[in-house]
């Protein structure tokens, strides 16, 4: 859910994975923020402090928490989490594999607090290189069943939200029968006209692919569907914005990107229909803590993940980026979804393990890179 401005190719090392940017016809949709931003942009706790000095106070010495973030809504989610605390933050906002390369290349001596984007396997790969802090999973949150089934059996990462990859969005006037299987994009009607995201740049979209792989019965099966697509035209784009304006440009007719991205683009263009097939993957944005921060910056990490999941600040998430990242499937027990958010489609997604896929995800990344990209 980042910017729509193209950003250079990042490649992952492995075991660590890409990410996701977006924005809706300039606006950001899912898995990155709606503010582009190349370099770390600071929340300062000056004004904040003064309006809660006694927050500020029980903080003591408060240093900054270094969050990078690849979400929508982080700008203003972390504004009030230091409003409403005093603890300063440093917010890092890019898309997801950029920030995970940042993560891998500074793994043993490493600058950030807190990392939070969409796409469970991205913390799972982390997880298994003893990246992540465990049991992170605030005790007093109440899950509903779409949390619940997100949660580690460490708790190593905490879910804040659930979306879906892929949605496909299309051009209703010259897509008058959208297609109702995967297989439907091979076919001669849509040669040259889907487009989608590079798993290199976009958060959601290893997961998209992964999901696929998993659906059509392994790797292999995967990797000969893709081909097939690419070999009918497919056109790839760094994320969803970008993906998204080659469809409102009219270069593609058919946008394989992130639900919320694509209920956003919908809500702005009514020339736009919006459809999901079977197979499609469930998606939790989720939130990890360094394992090697220090104790006080863990302690504030954890403070952040309590305020993210309580009622305030599931308010600022679906309030932040009403277009685009805020149009998410709640995961707390008394938190509804925007009324623009459909209700999710029965029978039709299914979850993958992140801990199975994970760990494969620089490898499929760079088959990807390799064989439909280039």
């Amino acid at each position: 859910m980042n910017s729509t401005l193209w950003r250079t190719r990042v490649r992952l090392l492995a075991g660590v994975s890409g990410a996701v940017a977006l924005s809706v016809l300039a606006v950001a949709g899912c898995s990155s923020s709606s503010s582009s931003s190349t370099a770390a942009t600071s929340t300062t706790s000056s004004a904040a402090a003064s309006s809660s000095s006694s927050s500020a106070s029980s903080s003591g010495s408060a240093v900054p928490l270094v969050v990078y973030s690849a979400q929508g809504y982080d700008k203003v989610t972390t504004e009030a989490f230091t409003k409403a605390t005093g603890i300063p933050v440093k917010l890092d906002d890019n898309s997801t594999g950029p920030l995970l390369t940042q993560i891998e290349a500074s793994k043993n001596n490493p600058n950030w607090g807190l990392l939070w984007v969409d796409g469970a396997t991205a913390f799972a790969g982390l997880d298994q290189q003893g990246l992540l802090m465990k049991n992170v999973v605030p005790s007093d949150v109440t899950y509903n069943a779409l949390g619940t089934a997100s949660i580690p059996a460490d708790k190593s990462y905490a879910p804040a939200g659930v979306t879906m990859v892929m949605a496909v969005v299309y051009n209703k006037a010259k897509v008058p029968n959208p297609p109702k299987t995967w297989q439907d994009l091979l076919s001669p009607q849509f040669k040259g006209q889907v487009g989608m995201n590079d798993p290199s740049q976009s958060g959601p979209t290893f997961p998209y692919i992964a999901g696929m792989m998993n659906y059509l019965g392994g790797v292999p099966a995967g990797e000969s569907y893709f081909t097939k697509l690419k070999a009918n035209g497919l056109i790839i784009h760094p994320t969803n914005g970008p993906t998204l304006q080659a469809l409102t440009s009219g270069q593609i007719n058919l946008a394989l990107v992130q639900s919320s991205a694509g209920v956003g683009a919908v809500l702005q263009d009514k020339n736009l229909g919006i459809t999901y097939l079977k197979g499609t993957t469930l998606l939790p944005s989720a939130i990890g803590i360094d394992a090697k921060a220090s104790p006080q910056v863990q302690t504030e990490a954890e403070k952040f993940i309590e305020y993210v999941l309580s009622p305030a600040g599931q308010k600022v998430m679906q309030t932040g980026d009403p277009t685009g990242d805020s149009l998410y499937y709640p995961v707390v027990n008394g938190v509804n979804a925007l009324s623009a958010v459909p209700a999710l489609p029965t029978g039709v997604t299914q979850s993958i393990d992140p801990y199975k896929w994970g760990p494969q995800e620089g490898t499929v990344n760079t088959w990807f890179d390799s064989n439909i990209v280039r």
